[in-house]
């Protein structure tokens, strides 16, 4: 008999009824993947092996394809599904992307979920193209994340002071925004901006030790209450303890962690990848269980035994 895995539709809304939240990590260089896998199977943890767009374009992750293929060699679905993240409509250099082609693509090759990110465009055009694919991805079962307010950190420039963008709510996202934005589009998940900021990609500057955004609970409550769909937190690197774990209490269901697994790469994989993987897959022991305390939530997000 053929066990169907569960999707990871269902496998978000358990974790999202059950306040644990799934982890995302970005895969920039190829072989980090093996580490990231090897530490959520080692610590029975459930989490997302993720590329975005800019990955392949500013790293190297190679393709999507790519990313498929190192995959599908180590992956264990226990443990893991494959999202594809950041594909966004006018991306952080102002250009129109092809983002509709993108997405389809990544569905063709057999991705599990996949994002669009219209938080560029005004409201009514994000609601729009979020629709759009929202329903060529429903058509193959595929759930999709979309975004709402600005999580800054991509663009090129330097970023307005941090306190004044969390002072003033710069890019918060809107409840009453989300709460058409939802019902609009019927997106999955909704990534939203509440003082996390991503980590800088230029060359210049993704050495750099990440500015230790925070998190506007209160904000975030409104968000929750208004929309009732798992959310979504970008830029996970370099918040504190102490928000992260109030706002898995309040609706984030995932988060995206990056700069705290490449930085460690990117410091040895010249030297040594050995070395460099080494150093990624400590780091996740110490974000799985120490940072989010998310030890062993496989078991409990998946009901469906293999």
């Amino acid at each position: 008999m053929i066990i169907q895995k569960p999707g990871i539709g269902t496998i978000m809304k358990e974790a999202f009824k059950q306040r644990i939240v799934v982890p995302g990590f970005n895969i920039p260089y190829l072989p980090m993947m093996e580490p990231v896998i090897r530490a959520l199977c080692d610590t029975g943890t459930f989490g997302l092996i993720m590329v975005a767009r800019l990955e392949w374009i500013k790293f190297k992750s190679g393709s999507m394809k790519s990313i498929r293929y190192e995959y599908e060699k180590l992956k264990d679905l226990k443990f893991t599904r494959l999202h594809l993240d950041h594909v966004p409509v006018i991306d952080e250099d102002n250009l129109l992307t092809d983002f509709e082609n993108i997405i389809s693509e990544a569905i063709d090759l057999g991705y599990d979920s996949v994002m669009i990110d219209g938080s560029r465009l005004t409201l009514e055009e994000n609601i729009e193209k979020t629709r759009r694919i929202v329903e060529l991805a429903h058509k193959s079962g595929i759930p999709v994340e979309a975004e709402l307010g600005a999580v800054m950190g991509h663009e090129s420039g330097p970023l307005p002071p941090y306190e004044e963008l969390f002072a003033t709510g710069k890019g918060f996202t809107s409840p009453d925004e989300a709460k058409k934005f939802v019902q609009e589009t019927h997106t999955d998940w909704l990534s939203v901006a509440i003082g996390n900021i991503h980590g800088a990609i230029s060359e210049a500057t993704r050495s750099a030790k990440k500015i230790e955004a925070r998190l506007a609970l209160p904000h975030l409550k409104k968000l929750n209450e208004t929309v009732n769909v798992p959310l979504v937190l970008h830029g996970g690197t370099g918040i504190a303890k102490e928000y992260l774990m109030k706002s898995f209490k309040q609706g984030i269901a995932k988060i995206n962690i990056a700069t705290a697994i490449r930085q460690p790469y990117e410091k040895l994989m010249i030297s040594s990848v050995k070395a460099a993987q080494d150093a990624v897959y400590n780091e996740m022991l110490d974000i799985i269980h120490n940072q989010l305390e998310i030890t062993g939530s496989a078991e409990k997000i998946i009901s469906q035994k293999f």
